[in-house]
């Protein structure tokens, strides 16, 4: 018995006519009158009641067409499915992102995706720069947003923002009234950082923002989480250049001052150049389609 079988029974279950179902399955009437005897005989279940006049259902015959419909919806279904995913309609996407984009980039990419692709189901992972990189080359993520570190011969880019870094510090700090910060200013200041290991292109930004007038930054603690950077300024621990996208939800405690020739760094929808997954070319295209001057 395969599907085939149940629709030459739903044919006749439906009709009550061998004449009509045999048409409707595009069949002569005795080679379709073989197939129900057939089905009767491989079941050992009489499931219609037949005469020279009439044919009607047996019980059994109305349970079994009851399955059958069920059956034969859910094959429909998954050849329905198995299509869309194929298409990239229907499916799963694992996204990944740095932490702090989800106060930039995020929100509005995974909206318009959701809103595009309502029946691809999105798998957000939050992660740190080299933790993306590692899962994006490993394929344990389809696209991720990050910031850019340079060519990657195996990767898709579409670059999203350009993000400034601000100096966040306590407002009764002694900098906090000197007009224009720089690295002069920052010579003598703990710096508070991530490490290179956690997000290679942040801190190397921060370091060429020091190094190219000559001054080496004094980091005393290195978090992996821009998170955790705001609380230890907070605490009076040291000062530190954060991405502006983190600076809208400060404390009260923590000020902005003006940061001269403030790096910069490109925040970047990535993806995997040889991916299989239908669903990334449309993510990619919105990606394109949100690209921002600056943040």
């Amino acid at each position: 018995m395969d599907t085939r079988h149940m629709r030459y029974f739903m044919a006749l279950a439906e009709t009550l006519h061998f004449g009509r179902a045999a048409e409707w399955m595009n069949m002569s009437q005795p080679p379709f009158s073989r197939q129900i005897a057939m089905i009767e005989h491989t079941l050992g279940v009489k499931l219609f009641e037949r005469n020279s006049r009439n044919v009607a259902l047996t019980p059994a015959g109305k349970h079994f067409m009851k399955d059958c419909r069920n059956v034969l919806g859910q094959f429909e279904e998954a050849c329905r499915d198995v299509r869309l995913v194929a298409s990239g309609m229907k499916g799963e996407l694992r996204f990944g992102f740095m932490m702090h984009a989800a106060h930039s980039v995020v929100p509005q990419l995974v909206q318009r995706y959701a809103e595009a692709r309502p029946d691809v189901r999105l798998v957000l992972d939050e992660r740190t720069p080299t933790e993306i990189d590692e899962m994006l080359v490993a394929g344990t993520l389809d696209a991720a947003v990050t910031f850019d570190c340079g060519y990657a011969q195996h990767l898709q880019t579409v670059v999203l923002a350009r993000e400034r870094l601000r100096i966040i510090m306590q407002k009764d700090h002694p900098l906090a009234t000197v007009g224009q910060i720089g690295p002069k200013e920052l010579r003598e200041e703990k710096i508070i950082a991530a490490p290179a290991a956690t997000a290679p292109a942040l801190r190397s930004a921060i370091n060429s923002y020091f190094s190219a007038r000559g001054i080496v930054p004094h980091v005393v603690l290195e978090p992996r989480l821009q998170h955790t950077i705001v609380q230890l300024v907070a605490k009076g621990l040291g000062v530190a250049l954060i991405p502006a996208s983190l600076c809208a939800e400060l404390g009260a405690g923590l000020i902005l001052p003006a940061l001269t020739d403030a790096p910069q760094l490109d925040v970047v929808l990535r993806a995997p150049i040889t991916t299989k997954n239908p669903a990334v070319s449309t993510f990619m295209e919105i990606g394109k389609s949100i690209q921002q001057v600056s943040l």
